[in-house]
């Protein structure tokens, strides 16, 4: 009982459901049941109902939100080299969103802190006590019930730093942490077709990375390492060294970071994947060909996992998804290397959030731990009072 009250505020709090009807739909569940679970939490304050939606036959259907009407969550996609920071809502929706300076490099005392200063304007504006989390997207391996970085290969110095915790007590509220690319799939996915359930979303900035959605919900494998292609090995990488500590990765040859090396090997002016993307699209032979071959070394490496996984979708994300030579060599090489069965139907496509998916996706990782520390916390009161009673001569 407890994993399904969990569920529905999952649904409502991402806004992939606004009614009883949707919730049994997405869980497969009797709607007996999801109407008793829905009704324990609006008794609890957890959900409430405003309004009617019509639906497409019987009567209007009543329309669910979280508790709180003015409830939020601040959170952080960060980078390398910058921060996207914003305001996220229950459902989904964002406001206050910007991009700041952010050194990864400095380490994460003096970076949370700063970070921590735009946070704070923002939940000052917003009202403090509106403010529910904190969820973090980081560019590296997390273990997210410790809420640490485990084993990051360009976060220096951020290795096991308890962030989770850090965060927690700067705020005095629920904190999150998660990878960017789980981060990135958990926002699309809220946004996208109820019917599309199972999906990879992928990740290509100055690093690759991916994120998996296995029947709606967010899939991190045994140690929660699922999605991490970007240290599959492939041929056109040979021997070249990786920052993982092997040879001929994917990330040598596909990333950001690999494209800034490769054409500075050219004696093509880049410092960064910015620059990159900068010149490929404005139409730069050099970078225009290094960024198509890129697509194409990434297209093979999961073209292997579409196979496997059969999923729905493919999103796209990260700063080199917006040069379209890039998308349109990972879209035919996915065509090229996959069964016609699996490509049947499969929908390639940039993620409908860009920049902001991460962002959405801390945030909603931050309001559901949130919401399920609350309702531990009534579960917890209501066999306190249970056993009151019951001792009660």
């Amino acid at each position: 009982m407890a994993e399904l009250t969990a569920r529905v505020l999952e649904l409502i709090a991402s806004g992939q459901a606004t009614s009883r009807t949707e919730i049994a739909t997405h869980l497969g569940a009797a709607p007996s049941t999801v109407s008793l679970t829905v009704g324990q939490l609006i008794a609890n304050g957890l959900v409430a109902e405003e309004g009617t939606r019509s639906s497409t036959g019987g009567r209007p259907r009543k329309v669910l939100r979280l508790g709180g009407v003015d409830e939020y969550a601040l959170a952080a996609d960060l980078g390398g080299t910058h921060a996207r920071v914003g305001v996220v809502l229950p459902g989904g929706g964002l406001s206050d969103v910007r991009t700041i300076p952010f050194a990864m490099v400095d380490g994460p005392r003096p970076g949370l802190e700063r970070l921590a200063e735009v946070l704070e304007e923002l939940a000052t504006r917003r009202g403090r006590s509106a403010l529910r989390g904190v969820g973090l997207s980081l560019p590296g391996p997390v273990d997210v019930e410790a809420g640490v970085v485990d084993l990051p290969s360009r976060m220096p110095g951020w290795n096991g730093f308890p962030v989770a915790a850090w965060l927690a007590e700067r705020f005095g509220v629920t904190a999150a942490v998660d990878n960017d690319a789980n981060c990135m799939a958990v926002g699309e996915h809220a946004v996208q077709p109820p019917e599309r359930r199972q999906a990879i979303m992928v990740k290509a900035g100055s690093a690759i990375g991916a994120g998996i959605i296995a029947d709606g919900r967010l899939y991190r494998g045994a140690t929660g390492a699922a999605g991490d292609i970007t240290h599959v090995r492939i041929d056109a990488a040979g021997d070249t060294p990786c920052s993982c500590g092997n040879t001929g990765c994917l990330e040598t040859v596909a990333s950001g970071a690999a494209l800034v090396r490769i054409l500075q090997e050219s004696d093509v002016d880049v410092a960064t994947t910015q620059d990159v993307v900068a010149l490929a699209t404005d139409a730069h032979p050099a970078a225009t060909r290094a960024v198509r071959r890129a697509g194409k070394y990434l297209g093979e490496v999961l073209s292997a996992n579409v196979n496997f996984f059969n999923p729905d979708a493919v999103y796209l994300g990260g700063i080199l998804s917006t040069v379209e030579p890039f998308v349109a060599a990972v879209r035919s090489q996915l065509y090229e290397g996959c069964h016609p069965l699996v490509t049947q139907h499969l929908t390639i496509e940039r993620a409908s959030l860009g920049a902001d998916a991460g962002l959405v996706g801390a945030g909603q990782f931050a309001l559901q731990r949130a919401l399920t520390a609350t309702l531990d916390a009534v579960a917890g009161a209501s066999i306190t009072n249970h056993h009151r009673r019951i001792r009660v001569p």
